[in-house]
């Protein structure tokens, strides 16, 4: 199966660079539209949560950095013209991205939520070290990804283990 993907190349205005831009990053916030249906709410209150677990407000902000990284770090590479194989592998780790939430939250199951998330990780792995045949800055761009994530993970498994 082959991912249709708008041909790359280096915009030739002001204009058209800044929307390609735009429409990276709001394709990154795509992913995040899961959380809008799938909020924490009760059950994920009555968890019995790990001492470092962070408090609820910090999500919000780091998830919002993340995302727009995420989005310049797909331009980058897509600037590049001859990136689509890299794309489409940035496109998996995306999609896994926007699974997880309804896994976790949606149908309350953090062993099958943490399966998401390990496979998460290492799309976003793979996509640091495709990414860096194209842009050393896109890749570098991923990295705070790969290390929310690796924290993600880690609460995401001591959740299930503790529940």
């Amino acid at each position: 199966m082959e991912i249709a993907l708008p041909q790359a190349q280096q915009p030739s205005s002001p204009l058209k660079n800044a929307l390609a831009l735009a429409g990276w990053v709001a394709l990154c916030w795509a992913a995040a539209l899961s959380g809008i249906a799938f909020m924490p709410g009760e059950w994920y209150a009555s968890l019995n949560k790990p001492a470092w677990n962070p408090p609820n407000w910090v999500f919000g902000p780091v998830w919002t950095t993340l995302y727009i990284m995420m989005g310049v770090s797909a331009w980058l590479v897509w600037r590049t013209g001859s990136a689509r194989r890299a794309l489409a592998v940035f496109l998996i780790q995306l999609l896994l991205n926007a699974l997880w939430t309804p896994v976790f939250f949606g149908l309350k199951q953090p062993g099958a939520a943490f399966a998401v998330i390990v496979a998460m990780w290492c799309a976003i792995a793979a996509t640091i070290a495709v990414f860096w045949r194209h842009s050393r800055v896109a890749s570098a761009l991923l990295m705070p990804y790969l290390a929310w994530v690796s924290f993600a993970s880690a609460l995401n498994f001591t959740l299930w283990r503790l529940n």
